[in-house]
């Protein structure tokens, strides 16, 4: 019986350190001090406005596409986050501490 305990304690240590891992790596960016953001429905200037985040926000990103090159705060980047299921935002103005890719690549 204590093996099934032993098994049992091993399955929920796991479970949560698992709730842990994922809740660690969810990590937030902020967007450029002073700049209501442009959210399009795809990675480029070209496709349609679907919302404006307003100053201060910040946002987490699923995944990252190339697209339309764009100049802002942080520099000029083709890199376009996704921050939700069909919402982009230039990288350009949100602060992710380097140049390149901090996520993986959308599919």
């Amino acid at each position: 019986m204590s093996v099934e305990r032993v098994g049992e304690d091993e399955r929920s240590g796991a479970a949560a350190g698992t709730a842990a891992v994922a809740t660690e790596s969810l990590r937030y960016y902020s967007v450029a001090p002073g700049v209501s953001l442009n959210v399009r429905s795809g990675p480029g200037t070209n496709y349609n406005l679907v919302r404006v985040l307003p100053e201060g926000a910040k946002v987490h990103i699923y995944c990252q596409s190339p697209g339309t090159a764009v100049a802002g705060p942080y520099g000029t980047s083709n890199i376009w986050d996704n921050i939700s299921n069909g919402e982009y935002v230039s990288d350009a103005f949100v602060q992710t501490g380097t140049d390149g890719y901090v996520a993986g690549r959308c599919s």
